[in-house]
């Protein structure tokens, strides 16, 4: 196996500079429709990401057992060449796709992902706003290391995916060209994924591509203004908190509930299901 670059450790730099550009820029030329930049909120963001990177390398033992299993009780291998390493790229931008909105609509997995929406700003530091707990996302990568994808070009493509995203978390730039907005992943589209209004709700959940939403019915265009953060947001800038706040009401649902199909359904359905009210007899009325 090659050794391939660590694509996020090598991006830092660029992360920092453009940060300082960002920064600058809502400083000298401020939009007062834009949320601009809050120190706390963006101390938080900080925070969060470098949390991730600690426990994202102790989750990182369990997974790469797991994988390095798989990957040596299948038969095929598919090497890293310059021509397979664009179509693995674009396998695992397929797989995060739907990782990604399984994050959304299963809520014990939403419990992880809610922290990367849990800011009411969008900028730069809102993508290091990354979860503790990615333990939930190594299923939806199964496919491609059963089809012979070594873990540690999985690793690479992954870690290439998240430092894309990067930059599109930005209100400073406003459209891409036509044909860059319609294949690819952009500000536009992801402001969008991080709005709280009803109608943007669970949609765009590309990584690099758009066109996977495009295919499979999850894209709606940036039409009115973004609300960010979520629909009942948490109001603290407690990293512990902003970690853990899903998984705390969770468990307060499931010791709540009636019955063992309703805690099944506080975990594994939606974010925001609940079950049916049941429905009273009707008083029957007697005739004079």
């Amino acid at each position: 196996m090659p050794n391939l670059p660590d694509v996020v450790l090598w991006s830092i730099p660029a992360f920092v500079l453009l940060t300082v550009v960002e920064v600058i820029s809502v400083r000298i030329h401020p939009d007062e429709d834009a949320g601009g930049y809050e120190t706390k909120d963006a101390a938080t963001s900080v925070g969060m990401g470098l949390g991730s990177l600690a426990f994202d390398f102790l989750w990182k033992i369990p997974i790469v057992a797991i994988y390095t299993a798989i990957h040596e009780l299948t038969p095929l291998r598919v090497p890293v060449l310059w021509w397979t390493v664009p179509l693995m790229l674009l396998a695992q931008d397929f797989f995060y796709y739907w990782s990604h909105r399984g994050h959304h609509v299963i809520r014990i997995l939403w419990a992880c992902h809610v922290v990367h929406h849990s800011s009411e700003k969008f900028n730069l530091t809102t993508a290091l706003r990354q979860p503790w707990t990615t333990l939930t996302v190594w299923p939806f990568y199964v496919p491609l290391i059963a089809a012979g994808v070594h873990p540690a070009a999985v690793a690479f493509c992954s870690s290439a995916n998240l430092v894309y995203q990067f930059w599109i978390h930005t209100e400073r730039i406003d459209k891409m060209p036509r044909w860059f907005e319609f294949v690819f992943n952009t500000p536009s589209h992801h402001r969008v994924h991080h709005a709280s209004q009803g109608g943007y709700l669970d949609r765009n959940f590309g990584g690099i591509l758009i066109v996977w939403d495009r295919l499979f019915g999850s894209f709606v265009a940036e039409t009115e203004r973004p609300v960010y953060g979520l629909t009942k947001n948490i109001n603290t800038f407690n990293p512990i908190k902003v970690a853990t706040h899903e998984y705390v009401s969770i468990v307060k649902d499931i010791k709540a509930a009636h019955s063992w199909r309703e805690r099944a359904g506080r975990v594994f359905r939606g974010p925001g299901w609940k079950p049916a009210p049941v429905a009273e007899p009707a008083e029957e009325t007697v005739a004079a």
